[in-house]
């Protein structure tokens, strides 16, 4: 996948997630992971993220999702905390 491939495919699911998914997803799902394939719009939701990964893949063995970790800006965080 181009550069700019990647960068349209993070966009529609990202969308999709902003669009159709927030609303339905933070109320109950808070802090899960949720994998998004944005060709069909499905997602796959687990409590790590090998869990929603692992979903999707299942259903959709030879396409790529995009996974999120719903209520937060990034899935994952890495750094260290100042003192």
């Amino acid at each position: 996948m181009s550069d700019s491939e990647t960068t349209d495919f993070i966009a529609r699911a990202e969308n999709l997630y902003e669009v159709k998914l927030r609303s339905i997803l933070e109320p109950k799902h808070l802090h899960e992971f949720v994998a998004i394939e944005p060709e069909s719009g499905d997602y796959f939701l687990g409590q790590t993220l090998s869990e929603a990964v692992g979903a999707a893949r299942r259903s959709y063995p030879d396409r790529i999702t995009h996974t999120m970790r719903v209520g937060h800006a990034a899935a994952l965080h890495f750094g260290m905390q100042l003192q």
